[in-house]
């Protein structure tokens, strides 16, 4: 169970780094794609583990695509793995 919340842990830092480098706040993100604020926190710190359609609904609010996202996932497992 620990490695799936580390999982999130990293799913959820990458987010806040995508936000936080756009330079917009949590609530501004979950209006941009129709969740609630809490959630949006919820995912950054790993308490949550995000839907398809809530994943996908926050990478298109952030212009990112699956592609990019998971190209920076795999930077940061690689990183906790060293």
């Amino acid at each position: 169970m620990k490695s799936s919340t580390n999982d999130l842990n990293v799913l959820g830092s990458v987010l806040r780094a995508f936000r936080e480098a756009m330079g917009i706040s949590q609530e501004k993100l979950a209006e941009k794609a129709s969740l609630h604020r809490t959630y949006i926190g919820s995912v950054e710190r790993g308490e949550r583990n995000p839907s398809f359609n809530s994943l996908n609904r926050i990478l298109k609010s952030l212009n990112i695509s699956w592609s990019e996202f998971g190209a920076n996932l795999d930077a940061e497992f690689l990183k906790k793995e060293s």
